[in-house]
């Protein structure tokens, strides 16, 4: 399936609605009469920059719908608080759930926006009476604000992380209890290039393989994909992308990424049709 893009290198997404759902998924619009496999994940599952993500490259490799409900800057909150594309997974004959990282939600720490879930909204009481002195007016984007707390605050930063990671996991748990049927945990390792590195770690971040075991009870498969030397040494190679969004475009996976998820995922998710 093509997606076309417009002359200045950006691609046209054709941003699409299910149901009463609030949330712009990437199109062209899918019917969801029929059989068809769910893809519930953010921006990696999304594609941004990339002409035939994972979800597309699957669906010719088994030749059966796959519905791309990635989500840009998704995290769990996204997902647990939107019935309708939960209502949507049910139908499905199979999801593929990726593991999105901890950053992106809602916790006793810190609040993020419902739909755009990498927005900080605000600081709770617990955060301000332990991070006391730091101004959270100037902090956006939670990884932003988690990076300048882990800098400014190393000793009391690690509570913070344990507290994501607990909320994680429950988050996710509840996730994966909402749905029906058999759900394949797409746990996507680092895709950035060698010797790029994030100040918070690998992706996901901040999930750990414990965490991951947690889940496995309530998953039917977890299938981990940890990409090549040659697809994470790709570069912005085969993105399409204005000329100002290159460096977003650098932190996201290229397309050899997406089609090393897409064989990984082909025999794992066959079995299971």
């Amino acid at each position: 399936m093509a997606f076309e893009y417009s002359g200045n290198g950006a691609l046209d997404y054709f941003p699409c609605r299910y149901a009463k759902s609030k949330l712009l998924f990437r199109g062209p619009c899918r019917s969801l009469a029929g059989e068809y496999i769910a893809a519930l994940g953010g921006t990696e599952t999304y594609g941004k920059f990339v002409t035939d993500p994972w979800p597309t490259l699957l669906e010719e490799r088994l030749g059966l719908p796959v519905v791309n409900f990635g989500y840009m800057n998704a995290g769990t909150d996204v997902f647990v608080n939107e019935p309708q594309i939960v209502e949507a997974s049910r139908s499905a004959r199979l999801n593929v759930v990726q593991l999105m990282g901890a950053q992106n939600m809602s916790n006793r720490f810190y609040a993020v926006h419902p739909r755009r879930n990498d927005r900080f909204l605000r600081a709770s009481s617990l955060m301000r009476s332990i991070f006391r002195g730091v101004d959270f007016t100037e902090f956006n984007f939670t990884r932003h604000m988690l990076i300048a707390l882990k800098t400014r605050a190393p000793d009391k930063f690690e509570a913070l992380i344990d507290e994501l990671r607990i909320a994680w996991v429950q988050r996710m748990r509840a996730l994966l209890e909402c749905l029906e049927g058999d759900k394949v945990l797409l746990w996507l390792g680092d895709y950035r290039a060698p010797g790029q590195q994030d100040p918070l770690g690998a992706e996901p971040l901040l999930v750990s393989a414990a965490m991951v075991d947690e889940l496995r009870p309530f998953a039917t498969k977890v299938v981990r994909v940890n990409p090549s030397v040659m697809a994470r040494s790709g570069g912005t190679s085969g993105m399409h992308f204005a000329s100002m969004e290159e460096p977003a475009a650098q932190m996201l996976p290229g397309p050899m990424v997406h089609a090393e998820i897409a064989e990984a995922l082909e025999p794992e998710v066959r079995g299971l049709l």
